[in-house]
């Protein structure tokens, strides 16, 4: 992280506690997963030469901002004037209606309108923003550590225990100290959990206790933290559903075989380089299907903006076709405009691993299921995610038994909803 970047990231409490007060200011809270906040800025650096009368801020914040600290601020009716998030249904009231101030609805309608539900809410047509990329959960495997093992790699229809076996056998035999590890996100949990036939998603619409597929695969989980198989720093590090990821892991050749997402792939193009060769291998079976979880990060308005005319002209050059695509081609993100897909893209890149990833990932996205695209929009998909990572760590750290954990997530997601009032 550049100085910048550091100090910005230690002030974010001070310098985000408000929005933007002065006319023409537009703040922007942004995290990055890899090179997308250096694109950011050369992009807005080139509106704010085009529009002298807007002055962008950009706030380079961890995702732990983002996902702590915001939500502080929008129930305060605060925050800043724009946001990348991922929480985008649940916190969907606090997202300004952009319809009436973008210049082309029609446009935003046609090239983003596949995701337009996962952000507003639920029976509107808001247009509150768009994603700034697709993104799909599925795993990556050290080939290289594969291959002097001696090792085969699973193939496309490999179960999890079809990986955990091979990882660990791979694990043992380099002698490298984790086998497994998947991010300490409900979200990846979740792509598995279907796997294995759970189902969130109760009659009524909201959410239903843990059912037995979840129960057998959270147990499976749990059972290969406790035996080795599975990274227990990940689960146990931190508190609460704080997320955690195990890419520095994986980076750093320590990590057989990492879950995590779509997202990741910039991310380890830039840092492994030659290092060592490495695959994307799409999801692991489950008993019912071989599915992942789609989703992706969304950049949307916040409704307490002081200026809402120059956050839609913001958002609208943002949006354009043409700066879409050099976004993702740069970032090598998938993106979720229409149009542009259609087009295709060329990834700027020379790393042939990352090219070849990327197309993993897209084929992958026709191994989704029907529950997996439908909860991206589900409001209380969060909720379930927290209540899972923070009760699975738990479990995972040896403060309670399973069964406890799994008595836990019902009770903590029953007292979430009672408390909404919906």
């Amino acid at each position: 992280m550049t100085k910048t970047k550091t100090i910005l990231a230690a002030l974010a409490v001070g310098l985000l506690a408000s929005t933007s007060a002065l006319a023409g200011d537009v703040r922007i809270m942004w995290y990055s997963d890899g090179v997308e906040g250096e694109v950011l800025k050369d992009l807005l650096d080139r509106f704010m030469k085009d529009n002298p009368g807007i002055n962008v801020i950009l706030d380079n914040v961890s995702y732990s901002v983002v996902r702590e600290q915001l939500p502080v601020q929008l129930e305060a009716g605060d925050g800043p004037d724009i946001a990348r998030v991922t929480n985008l249904k649940a916190q969907s009231q606090h997202w300004l209606d952009l319809r009436p101030l973008v210049a082309d609805a029609a446009y935003w309608d046609e090239n983003f309108g596949a995701q337009a539900d996962w952000m507003r809410p639920d029976g509107s047509n808001q247009i509150s923003g768009f994603m700034t990329q697709i993104t799909l959960a599925g795993g990556f495997a050290n080939k290289t550590l594969f291959e002097q093992a001696g090792v085969a790699i699973p193939g496309k229809d490999a179960t999890w225990d079809d990986w955990a076996k091979a990882s660990k056998q791979v694990a043992e035999s380099q002698q490298v100290p984790f086998a497994m590890a998947l991010d300490r996100s409900g979200h990846r949990l979740t792509g598995p959990v279907l796997a294995y036939g759970g189902n969130y998603i109760g009659p009524d619409g909201k959410p239903a206790p843990l059912d037995q597929g979840a129960k057998d695969f959270l147990t499976k989980f749990v059972g290969w933290i406790a035996d080795g198989t599975m990274s227990k720093d990940v689960w146990v590090s931190a508190a609460g559903s704080t997320y955690r990821a195990a890419a520095d892991d994986f980076i750093n050749g320590q990590l057989v075989y990492y879950y995590s997402g779509s997202w990741q792939v910039p991310n380890f193009s830039t840092k492994i380089g030659s290092n060592f060769d490495w695959i994307a291998t799409g999801s692991p079976c489950g008993p019912v299907n071989c599915t992942g979880m789609p989703g992706g990060a969304g950049l949307v308005a916040i409704k307490y903006t002081k200026n809402p005319t120059e956050v839609a002209k913001v958002m609208d050059y943002l949006a354009r076709e043409d700066i879409v695509k050099e976004f993702s081609e740069r970032t090598m993100f998938l993106p979720a405009h229409k149009g542009l897909l259609a087009k295709g893209l060329d990834f700027k890149t020379d790393d042939a691993q990352a090219k070849e990833a990327l197309n993993a990932f897209v084929a992958a996205t026709g191994s989704l299921s029907d529950l997996a695209q439908k909860l991206p929009g589900w409001f209380w998909s969060d909720t379930f995610y927290g209540a899972m990572v923070t009760r699975i760590s738990q479990a995972a750290a040896g403060e309670m038994t399973v069964e406890e954990a799994f008595t836990r997530i019902d009770a903590d997601i029953a007292a979430k909803v009672k408390d909404s009032g919906l």
